[in-house]
Order: structure tokens, then sequence, then C-alpha cells
């Protein structure tokens, strides 16, 4: 697998971690050399290594590669124990010369690395403290003699040393504190010193402020980003540099793959501390850690430039940045740049010629075959459709070389790329040749950006006629106005034109929408035609034959109209203009082998079952279930059962229509909030073949902006987006081609609301490393003969329906909202649902544009004509019609 891909973390892990228990050391220490080229290795790799060759190193020689080793892991990532272990190593060479000397560099190295740290300095000052006590036991004289003056020197000379460092730590903020006071008090055989003291309270002042911060983090889950953060704060307006680093370092250990804690930390060594080793082995440790943010990159470039690296390691640094596999087009433009900028201002331009200047245009060649070739390969695009490198180019020719042919020809090239329809970037060459050229060539340009410039023509012709007007002839300035003006007429002709075409298009769809909702209606009315003369007549009331006719159709569109529907499905309770009447078990059908209820039993029984709202006070307890299927038999059984494993359910009330048909809806409610917050995990399970929706019971009128979406819907970084998979692919299949390419965490196969696949998924890495390779390795895989693409999950912003103006309407020409009122101020529904026979009107009725009837104010005192009575079909035709 690392044959194949080098950059595989995971794999480097699982090679080592096979060789060690094979007992291969040969291999094993090559495969960690290997991995600790491509990557800083965490504390546990370190050590888990170090303790390897410490066992077999026994020579001399053999043991100042323990010391290099060392030396390298204390550069990838502060780590206390890494220091303690290896100030502990160096113990074991004292009997070597110069070896307590050793000993004293590396511990003052690991206090100044890590002396500061709340929480594990200590035990570094102890072991500092317990070496040079045992430092002063061998200084000791034999009992009973007397010292020599050199001895008596000795002697005092490390006494000194163990009282400075026990002043040293007693000044800095340590947990435990308070017991390393009371053992110098302990130890010291004379009175601490004032100062000592003042400074040891002093520092426990700050440890108080300290220990919040310290909590926070010991009581968080990993990645404790916020916390961090917090806690950086905190240091940065404390402002000691040495603390600063110090959360800085411990923050990255923990979160070494997040680049903008890396790009923070950059930023302030560059601009506070500038001590150019500490500088650039961050910057370092940035771009191995996270090689595919080219931001960091570019830091580190200016960041060796600010502290004057040699060229050559420069150049090397900014090939190895080209190989690290960025995941978008506009990166490698973006590195280019930088570089280049960074070779141009080596240039000297007082020189007609050298070689700096040399490289730089031999530079900027490269750059423009790269992005053409290279990036233009990999993501079908240079990443650069403005040219940008290109006019950089042309303006260090003309402003610092003086070489405007070279200038125009660069341009020339950049107008062949498509940019000769936008007007900007004839202006931006106009304005170059105003600069650095003459009047003719800003004639030529501005003439052939008329004649070519399609998005903003007549700002073009606007210059044009400007220049003519301050340094044309007459005869430049007719043929100016000739040539706008008939550029312009062009111009209008296509725009009229295109005009037209896109009205007789919008006219086309219109009528096209118009037969199709004309086809639906008689559709839908010979439907209930039908219904009308194959259904069981209702038996008549006791009044005449004309007013049962009447009833009798208004009966008919209660029963037969179909009942709104719930908008926003999943969204948590119906508004109450909108609220389904939830009816039980009353008017469903029996089972299959069951007595088929009549007719008029049904709608008898529907009368006579009591209506059962939505309790709103319970929201906290209940939860929406939505997506179901409507041929469910004993829905409240079945999810009962299905949600009974969350907690005691107190009762699931499932959603009918006034013919007892399910609608695919309910309402479950526990006894317990938690048991509800419970359920909310079964969401998008699989039910009868769909995925059943579990959301929140919210109000939707007190929160109507409230929207249940489990996923992020912003760009992540170690999330693939899949498109153009089979619909036969399963999870466990696409899991096996991913899992090559780093540590899967989890895959999700997008179904539509019936649980069908649509061929796309989301694929969720350990971290943004393994994500960019996979981008790189799977892009335009083939998988059971469909070519896939796969892309770092980006979802575009949702685009929402614009919320209807106050006072439009209702007939006006934009769609309306469920909630529209009519023109009387009543719903829609409740003003067509009454019959016109059973309306008493003392106006005359006008018809509105919308098809909706309005009162119109009284002009004639005439009686009202008698309104025609209608039979049961005819009453629901005339409103099928409308």
């Amino acid at each position: 697998k690392l044959s194949i891909n080098a950059f595989d973390y995971n794999c480097h892990l699982d090679l080592i971690k096979l060789l060690r228990q094979e007992g291969e050391l040969v291999k094993l220490r090559r495969a960690r050399q290997k991995m600790s080229e491509l990557f800083p290795l965490t504390e546990e790799i370190w050590l888990d290594w170090l303790k390897d060759e410490i066992k077999m190193a026994t020579e001399s020689s053999e043991r100042e590669k323990v010391y290099e080793l060392f030396e390298r892991a204390v550069k990838d990532y502060i780590c206390p124990e890494i220091w303690l272990e290896y100030a502990q190593y160096s113990i074991g060479g004292i009997g070597q010369e110069g070896g307590i000397e050793r000993v004293r560099s590396i511990f003052e190295r690991a206090l100044t690395a890590v002396g500061l740290h709340v929480t594990k300095g200590t035990a570094l000052w102890e072991a500092y403290r317990e070496f040079e006590n045992a430092i002063l036991e061998t200084a000791q004289p034999a009992p009973g003699s007397i010292p020599s003056p050199e001895q008596q020197q000795v002697l005092c000379s490390q006494l000194e040393k163990i009282h400075t460092l026990f002043r040293r730590q007693l000044g800095i903020p340590l947990l435990d504190m308070e017991a390393s006071y009371a053992e110098y008090e302990e130890w010291s055989e004379e009175p601490i010193p004032e100062t000592t003291i003042k400074n040891y309270k002093k520092a426990l002042q700050q440890l108080e402020k300290c220990k919040p911060y310290e909590e926070a983090l010991l009581g968080a889950e990993t990645p404790k980003l916020a916390e961090y953060q917090a806690y950086i704060d905190f240091e940065m307006k404390a402002g000691d540099p040495a603390r600063i680093q110090l959360i800085y370092e411990r923050a990255l250990a923990e979160n070494c793959l997040v680049p903008d804690l890396w790009a923070r930390y950059n930023q302030y060594l560059d601009r506070q501390l500038k001590v150019k080793e500490l500088v650039l082995s961050a910057h370092d440790r940035a771009v191995r850690n996270c090689p595919w943010t080219v931001g960091l990159w570019i830091r580190y470039l200016l960041a060796m430039e600010r502290h004057r690296v040699e060229h050559s390691i420069i150049s090397e640094m900014f090939e190895k940045a080209l190989n690290a596999g960025f995941i978008q087009a506009t990166d490698y433009v973006e590195i280019w740049q930088a570089y280049l900028d960074y070779l141009r201002r080596r240039v000297d331009f007082t020189q007609d010629s050298s070689k700096e200047l040399e490289e730089l245009r031999s530079a900027f060649a490269r750059a423009v075959e790269y992005l053409k070739q290279e990036v233009e390969e990999r993501f079908s695009e240079s990443g650069d459709p403005s040219c940008t490198i290109m006019q950089n180019w042309a303006r260090v020719e003309a402003r610092l070389c003086n070489n405007m042919q070279k200038a125009r020809e660069l341009w020339d090239n950049i107008m062949t790329k498509g940019n000769a329809k936008y007007a900007n970037m004839w202006l931006e060459y106009y304005n170059l040749e105003r600069a650095h050229g003459d009047t003719q060539h800003c004639r030529k340009a501005l003439h052939r950006a008329v004649q070519c410039t399609s998005d903003y023509p007549e700002h073009v012709c606007e210059v044009l006629l400007t220049l003519e007007r301050i340094e044309g002839t007459l005869e430049d300035w007719d043929a100016a106005v000739q040539k706008t003006e008939n550029r312009l007429a062009r111009v209008n002709e296509q725009r009229a034109k295109a005009a037209e075409k896109e009205a007789a298009l919008a006219k086309q769809e219109e009528e096209r929408a118009e037969q199709r909702k004309q086809a639906r209606a008689e559709k839908k009315a010979s439907k209930k035609a039908k219904k009308t003369r194959t259904g069981d007549k209702r038996k008549a009331d006791e009044d005449d034959e004309g007013e049962w006719g009447q009833e009798e159709g208004f009966k008919f569109f209660q029963s037969e109209l179909p009942s709104k529907r719930h908008r926003g499905e999943g969204d948590g309770v119906l508004p109450e203009e909108d609220m389904e009447v939830e009816t039980g078990l009353f008017g469903r059908s029996e089972k299959a082998d069951g007595p088929a209820i009549p007719k008029e039993k049904a709608s008898t029984s529907r009368k006579d079952v009591p209506k059962v709202l939505h309790d709103s006070s319970k929201d906290k307890v209940t939860v929406f279930v939505s997506n179901l299927s409507y041929t469910m038999a004993e829905p409240e059984a079945k999810l009962r059962e299905l949600f009974g494993s969350c907690g005691e359910v107190v009762e699931v009330r499932a959603v009918f229509n006034n013919k007892g048909t399910f609608r695919g809806y309910c309402y479950v409610q526990f006894k317990e909030e938690e048991a509800a917050q419970q359920a909310l995990a079964l969401d998008r399970t699989a039910v009868e073949g769909r995925p059943m929706f579990v959301s929140p019971c919210v109000d939707k009128n007190k929160n109507p902006d409230f929207k249940v979406f489990r996923y992020s819907t912003t760009l992540e970084k170690h999330k693939l987006f899949i498109s153009g998979l089979p619909f036969s692919c399963t999870k466990e299949e696409l899991e096996e081609v991913c899992k090559a390419h780093g540590n899967v965490k989890d895959i999700r196969l997008v179904t539509n609301r019936a649980g069908k696949p649509k061929g796309l998924a989301y694929v969720e890495y350990e971290n943004e490393a393994q994500a960019s390779q996979a981008v790189l390795k799977m892009d335009g895989l083939t998988v059971k003969d469909h070519v896939i693409k796969v892309m770092i999950s980006n979802p575009p912003l949702r685009r929402l329906p614009d919320r209807p103006e106050p006072g439009r309407k209702v007939g006006a020409s934009l769609p309306l909202p469920r909630h529209a009122f009519g023109a009387r101020g009543k719903g829609r529904t409740q003003l067509s649902m009454m019959p016109r026979a059973l309306q008493r009107q003392s106006n005359p009725v006008a018809k509105a544009e919308n098809g909706m009837v309005q009162n119109s104010p009284a002009t004639s005192s005439d009686p009202p004509a008698e309104p025609k009575k209608m039979s049961n079909a005819d009453f629901a035709k005339m409103l099928l019609k409308k």
C-alpha cells in the first residue's frame, strides 16, 4: 500500500506495529525513519522508538545515535515526557568526558521548553534537583575529615546551584507549588529570602488565574479547540512570550492537523518573537502536518526570505510545495505567485540584464506552462482564468524592464484565452499602454475593445471617445464616433432579439404549464364525477328535495375534497390553520380478512368519535415522525414497539384524513424528556423500505425558521462528496474502495424519501490529509462501469423561497404561501367551501382576476336574483373548475 501511496499515515502505523510484533528491528528502524521524513511523529511513536533504540545501544557510538534521535524527537512537538526521558538517559552517560555538563545543558534546554508547563513542569524541576543533590552527595568529604578549601568551594558552589533551582521554580506558577515551598523550607538551613517569598506569592496568584483554564482542558473532550483558544487569549493579554509559545505548542500537540491554529501561531512568531530558529522550525512543522494548506507554504516562503535563507533552500522548499497535493486549482496559482514575488524582489532592475532577471522570466514562463499542463489536466481548469500571472509578467516587463514589446505580446496572448469579451481586461491593457506605451497603441487597443467587448460595450466606447476628445484629430474623432455608433446599434439589436427570444420561451413555458394544469384539472374532475356516479347515495334528510340537494353538495365537498397536506414534513407541529385533525383509528379499512365497513357507517362513525388536537404543552416529551408508508397497517402498534426501546411511550397519535387513510406521519409522546431525546437517534431508520424521519416537536408558528437537518452545510475538508455512483452500490462496497486511502469514520449514501439511492455519497475520514489524498486517487475512478467524481464536501448555499411582500394581492403572479388570506381576510379554503346557494348576498357579485369572489360597493337597489339550485355533480364540477 505504501508503494502506491506513501502519504498513507495509518498504513505507516500498521507497518510499524507489525514489524515491532515480529521483532524485525532493522526493518522497523527503516520504517520509522521513512515515516519521520514525511510526518512529524506523535509523542507515543517517539517514545516507543527511543525505548527500542536505548535497549540496543550498548557502545558509546550507539549512544551518540540515540542522542541524535532525541534531538529529532524534541523538534517535532513540545512534549514534557520526551524531554524528561532525554534528561534521564543523558544521566547514564555521566561518566564520560563532559558528561555532567551535558546533563545540565539538556536539563536547562528542557526547562526552557516545558519548564513553564503548569501541570507537567514540576516533574522536570524535581528531576533536575535530584540530579544536583546526587552531585552534592558525591562532593561531601568523608565522615570525620576536614574538607580542604577546594572541596569547601565545590560544596558551596553545589549548594548554591540547588538554592537557585528552588528559587527559580518557586517563581513559576506550577501545580503543587505549596509542596515545593515546604520542601525548600525543610531543606534549606538558612531562612528563605524575602525576594523568593514575594515571587512565590505572586506565582500563586497567577496560578489561581490559570486554574480555571487548566480545569476546562482537563474536563473537555478532544479536540479542546475552544478551551485552548480561551487559554491562548488569556496568555496573550498577559503578554509573556514564553508562556504564549508554550500554550500554543500544547494546543498544537493535540490539534496538529488544524491549519488555522498553525497559521495563528506562525503569525505570532513572525510578528512578535522573530527568532530565526524558532520561527523556521514552527513553519516547517506546520507544512509537514498540513501539507494541503497553501497558506502555510506561502508563509513559510516569506519567513525564509525574511530571515535571509539561501536561495537554493527556498527554491527547494517551493518544489516541495508543488508536490504537496493541493485540493484546488487556485492554490497552485497562489503558490506560484508567492514564489514569483520572491524572485522579483531578488532582481536589480537598474541593470539591463542579470542572472536573477533571467531566472524570473524563466519562472514566469514555467508557471504559465505548469498551470496549462499539470493543473488543467488534474482539475479541468487552470485556476487562473483571468491570467493574473501573465498580467503581472506584463507589468514587470513594461514598468521595470521598459520592454513594452514583450508586454504587448503577453497581453495579446491573454486576450486569445477568452478574455477579449470583457471590458475590464481591455481597460487594464489600455491603462498599461497609457502609462508606459504611446497614444497610437492606446487607440488601437480601444478600437479592438469596442469591436470585441460584449459585457459593457458602452463603457469602452466612452473611454475611446474620451481619448479622442483629448488627444485625437477631427478624423480620429469622426472615426471613433462612427465605430461606437455602429457597435452600439448592433449591441442594441442583439439585445432586442435576445429579449424577444426570451419572451417567446417564457410564453411557451406558460402555455405548457397552463396545458398541464388544465389536463390535471380535467383528470381530477373525471375522477370525482366517476366517484359521484358510482358511489352510494346518502340517506335523505327530512328537508325538501331542493334543500337536500344543496346540503348533499356541501357534505360531498367536505368529505371528498382532499384535506391540506402538512407543509414541511419532518419539521414538527402543524400550524393551527393547517392542523390535521388526529382521528385515531376511526374510519380506517379493516384488514383484508375482516368485514368491510359500509360508507354510511364510516361517515357516521367519523362524526361520533371525538377529535383530538395536538397539545403543544407536551412538545418536549413528543417527537414528530414522518415519511412513513401510507399503507402501513396498525401504525400505532408498530411505532409503539419501535420506540419502546427509548423509554416508556405514553401515546402514539397517528394522523388520518377524513376517509380514514393514514397520512404517513404521527406524534409519539413519551413519559420522560430524556426518552424523546433518545428517540431522535432513530432518525432515518428504515421502516417498511422507507427512511423514517424523526424530528423534535416544534411549533412552526412560534419558530418559523426552525429546521431540522443533521448534516453540516459548510466546507468540511475531512469529508468527501462522491457522485456518479451506480444505484446498486452498497455502503460496504464503497467502504472497501475508500478505506485504501485512509481510516474511514463514516459513510452516508444519499437516498430519496422512498429510500432509493441517488448515486451520491458522503465519506468522512479521520483528518484532512487522508481526505485530500483520497481525492487525488479516487477522482475519475470506475466503479461498476460508472466513472465517479470525488471532491471535498462543500455544499452550495440553499436558496430559500422569497417571503411575500406585505399587502400583495392574492391575484399576483408570484406563488402565494399556504397561509395567504383571501379577499375578505378569511382563509381561501373557508371561502371556497361555502356553496353560493347558501351565501346571503345583498350586493352584486364581482369576479376578481384570480377567480375569487369579492364584495363590490352597492350600485343598485334592485333585489338580488334568486340563486340557481345545483345538484351534487354540478356543484363538484363548478368547484373543481375553479
